[in-house]
């Protein structure tokens, strides 16, 4: 589904990303994790085309992201809160989400119903802007956004990053049904190893912007990463 190669992203003389070859199939739970500065921001904003690499593809289907905008209609992502409209309410940007999306009302609807147990009455119908929400509540709202519209892609920067225990749990269970039912394919970044390890098919470590590791055993992933990382 998604094919990276020969990628390298240079600032000057310092390089951020450097990954000759990596796949990442249809359906599965793809998950990149790395110390501060490893680049998972950086892979993640190429693959959106968000940033130009110096040198190297990433192709969709066989679409390069860089060259051809086909694809975005099929990818979802939430890197961070710059990417919602502030100035409306949750109401309003699902709204306006919707109508870009060509869905119907109860189309929207039943998609906002997967939420209500992660949106814990908090979110919808309040009357109140994105802008004045909590962090974990901005979180909310941009991974449902990120999920409108049935994409087979979803991309997600820190996703349990200021969440409280019981949304991290419901959002695992939410990712888990959404990969079952839809065959969704899901692209998770994280600090977070306990929740990658348990939701992930695959995990890669970066370092230093190349992969370091490339796990796909559950029962080694935690036991690497933990040495890797030293807890």
């Amino acid at each position: 589904m998604i094919t990276i190669d020969q990628l390298k992203k240079q600032y000057k003389e310092a390089v951020v990303l450097d990954v000759e070859s990596l796949y990442i199939p249809k359906s599965e739970c793809f998950g990149l994790v790395g110390n501060n500065g490893a680049g998972k921001t950086t892979l993640f904003r190429i693959i959106l085309d968000l940033v130009r690499a110096t040198t190297g593809h990433v192709l969709l289907d066989g679409i390069d992201v860089s060259k051809n905008e086909n694809w975005k209609g099929r990818v979802g992502a939430y890197l961070d809160e710059h990417m919602l409209l502030s100035y409306l309410t949750p109401d309003e940007y699902f709204e306006a989400l919707r109508k870009i999306h060509q869905l119907s009302e109860e189309d929207l609807k039943l998609h906002l119903q997967k939420f209500e147990e992660l949106f814990n009455d908090e979110i919808i119908g309040k009357k109140k802007y994105i802008r004045d929400l909590s962090k974990g509540n901005l979180k909310k709202v941009g991974i449902a956004a990120a999920m409108i519209g049935n994409p087979e892609v979803v991309m997600l920067d820190e996703p349990f990053e200021n969440l409280d225990p019981s949304s991290q749990v419901r959002l695992k269970k939410l990712i888990l049904q959404e990969k079952e039912r839809s065959q969704v394919t899901f692209l998770i970044s994280s600090h977070d190893l306990n929740h990658v390890t348990e939701i992930c098919d695959r995990i890669v470590l970066l370092e230093k912007g190349k992969i370091i590791k490339d796990l796909n055993e559950k029962s080694k992933m935690v036991e690497e990463l933990n040495t890797y990382f030293g807890t």
